[in-house]
């Protein structure tokens, strides 16, 4: 039993979560490569799209951070480095694309969103009770009896 669960457990780990390697490229200057870092977890890697180019193992990624460590070393801010990056490879770069009338929905759409639930939610909790429905004739002699005792 202990064989099987062991061996369970083996497979569902995931041995390329484990292969991402670090940058062979990291600077001398830690501050540099904090920066460097930095600038990378804000760069969309292009090829696996949903990791930055810190997390990627891809080539691709390698030659980005690379890209943005030479660049540094240059001289460069982050700011101008990340512009570089947006001009060469458009606005799909960035992690965090920036709030332009291009990109407004894209950053408008949760709040949107949050208030046609919250209108919604609204709705169903303080609609109108429906009328009452009208006395039988029954009912309504009864009541016609009851209040005539008072």
């Amino acid at each position: 039993m202990r064989l099987a669960v062991t061996l369970l457990l083996l497979l569902l780990v995931n041995p390329t979560c484990l292969a991402v390697d670090t940058p062979d490229e990291m600077l001398s200057d830690p501050a540099l490569e904090r920066k460097a870092q930095q600038i990378g977890q804000q760069l969309r890697c292009l090829v696996c799209q949903n990791e930055s180019i810190e997390e990627s193992s891809a080539p691709l990624a390698r030659d980005l951070r690379h890209a943005v460590r030479q660049q540094l070393q240059q001289g460069h801010t982050a700011k101008e480095i990340r512009a570089w990056m947006v001009q060469r490879y458009g606005e799909f770069i960035r992690l965090r694309p920036a709030f332009s009338p291009a990109t407004a929905l894209l950053w408008l759409m949760p709040l949107l969103g949050l208030m046609v639930a919250l209108l919604l939610a609204c709705r169903f909790w303080y609609r109108p009770a429906p009328p009452p429905a009208p006395l039988t004739p029954e009912e309504r002699r009864t009541l016609d009896s009851l209040l005539k005792k008072d």
